[in-house]
């Protein structure tokens, strides 16, 4: 079977109670009949009927679940401006990476412009970078049957992601296609992690974003960089991040890990929803957006934060306590969170202020880490570590960037000026050193050659610092001379040093 987030749990009854009902949470909810008579429409029906429901901005049936009443309307004149800058960003996403990471992710924080967010998702994430990589991989993926195991666990799946959205309404629509070829094409590229029910919602908001091929490559950056081990078997990674967030919790509201620890709810009855989709099926959904567009920037801390801030503000008073005294009424209140505290611009303030850092996030993985092992022993599941947002990705994964050893197609004459230049060429200061260097040597052997013009090593470096072949010494060199040998080996450290000078303004 595939694994829902209610099967292969921790060893604690308490905990394999949460994980079940986890996965009830993830099972079609109230409005299931409406969903399955929206999602048994046929294209003619959609067509007639559907189109003449009213959808929201973000493609929800206005009245249902997923739609929200009054949204915080950004200014024209200010989302144009955002475009703008964001646009400059894409185009020259390598140089703003390299030198300023800091404002990409105020930019982040303050919320991606919506026709640029797909886009940007992409270039965060480096499922970019990977589609570039990999390129044709999804379409043989795509072209290849499939285990039937997995198929018929995803195909039973569809209809229950975001059933209200206009993209997934119709049943074996366009949208239930595409999740369709994204879900089966990740089982067949990890095939021993398969398929997890958890899957299904964070492919669905790509989805809605992009095409499928980019929103599969979003999706591998996710289970493998952002949250690694969180939908393979022993959901062991989800088990440790539950502890983790417990243990910051103590430091960010000691009267809701109080009470928690009072009533003894273990971290999974609340949490594994929440991380393991992203806060996709929780918040409000412009809240969602701005939780993804941090997520992708900053990485897993922000899925912490977020956990953080509505425990802190659901149980972090005494009064708010008062109608919780029990498991179940506790248990309740988090299913059933306040608007208030969900709410986009709130939320997003109080996440961005909670001083819980990758350092912070890492110290305690280690620690509850060691605890794993000495009462479970070691994890089964060896997930690669995961990376914290889009800068650790990009220094892990580089682009792949145009060669940039020198191919010159114009070489000058040994007199010859660059455009533009006055007076004599100034040679690079590292070449004056090493010819120095090269002086001395021959004065102290006793064999002081003519040393290079000016002009001739100007012709060398505008053409490119093309190095002369090793079987072919230069005019200036007795054949006898070993210098041909060094001559070759300064050219080549040269070249390396403007390739270095070259990453670095890249």
């Amino acid at each position: 079977m595939a694994r829902s987030l209610g099967e292969n749990g921790p060893r604690t009854p308490a905990a394999e109670e949460g994980l079940s009902e986890t996965r009830e949470s993830l099972a079609p909810g109230p409005d299931a009949a409406a969903a399955d008579e929206l999602s048994s429409l046929g294209s003619d029906s959609e067509a007639n009927g559907f189109a003449e429901r009213r959808i929201d901005k973000f493609g929800f049936i206005v009245g249902s679940q997923g739609a929200e009443g009054a949204l915080e309307e950004v200014p024209l004149e200010v989302l144009r401006q955002r475009e703008s800058k964001w646009l400059d960003m894409l185009n020259n996403w390598d140089k703003w990476m390299a030198k300023k990471h800091k404002k990409i992710r105020l930019r982040c924080q303050k919320g991606i412009p919506p026709s640029l967010r797909g886009r940007a998702w992409q270039y965060l994430s480096g499922g970019k970078v990977k589609l570039q990589q990999n390129p044709g991989k999804f379409d043989e993926l795509d072209m290849s049957p499939g285990d039937p195991k997995w198929l018929d666990v995803i195909e039973r799946d569809l209809h229950r992601q975001f059933p209200f959205h206009e993209m997934f309404v119709s049943r074996g629509g366009h949208g239930q296609q595409d999740l369709l070829r994204v879900l089966k094409a990740y089982t067949l590229y990890r095939p021993e992690e398969g398929y997890c029910q958890a899957q299904a919602p964070v492919a669905a908001v790509l989805l809605m974003h992009m095409p499928a091929e980019q929103a599969f490559w979003c999706l591998v950056q996710i289970c493998e960089k952002y949250l690694p081990g969180y939908y393979s078997e022993k959901l062991e990674a989800i088990q440790l991040d539950g502890e983790i967030l417990f243990s910051l919790l103590q430091k960010v509201s000691p009267v809701a890990h109080k009470h928690l620890s009072r009533q003894k709810i273990d971290p999974l009855l609340y949490m594994t929803e929440w991380f393991m989709c992203a806060f996709a099926r929780t918040l409000p959904w412009s809240s969602v957006l701005r939780v993804w567009d941090m997520f992708f920037c900053e990485g897993v801390k922000i899925i912490f934060r977020v956990g953080l801030v509505l425990l802190k503000h659901a149980l972090g008073s005494p009064e708010k306590l008062k109608a919780c005294q029990g498991q179940y009424e506790t248990i309740e209140r988090l299913r059933s969170l306040s608007p208030k505290i969900m709410q986009e611009a709130f939320l997003v303030q109080e996440v961005v202020e909670l001083p819980v850092t990758e350092r912070q996030i890492e110290r305690e993985h280690l620690l509850q880490l060691r605890r794993w092992q000495e009462t479970r022993g070691e994890l089964q599941c060896c997930s690669p570590p995961r990376l914290h947002g889009a800068k650790a990705i990009l220094e892990a994964e580089p682009g792949p960037w145009p060669t940039l050893q020198p191919s010159p197609s114009i070489r000058l004459p040994p007199d010859a000026r660059l455009p533009g230049s006055k007076g004599k060429p100034k040679l690079p200061k590292q070449i004056q050193k090493e010819q120095k260097e090269q002086q001395k040597q021959a004065k102290e052997r006793g064999q002081l050659d003519k040393p290079p013009t000016p002009n001739q090593a100007n012709m060398a470096t505008a053409a490119g610092d093309a190095c002369a072949p090793q079987d072919m010494p230069p005019k200036d060199l007795a054949p006898e001379d070993p210098a041909p040998q060094d001559s070759a080996h300064h050219c080549s450290q040269e070249s390396l040093t403007s390739q270095e000078s070259e990453d670095t303004y890249l």
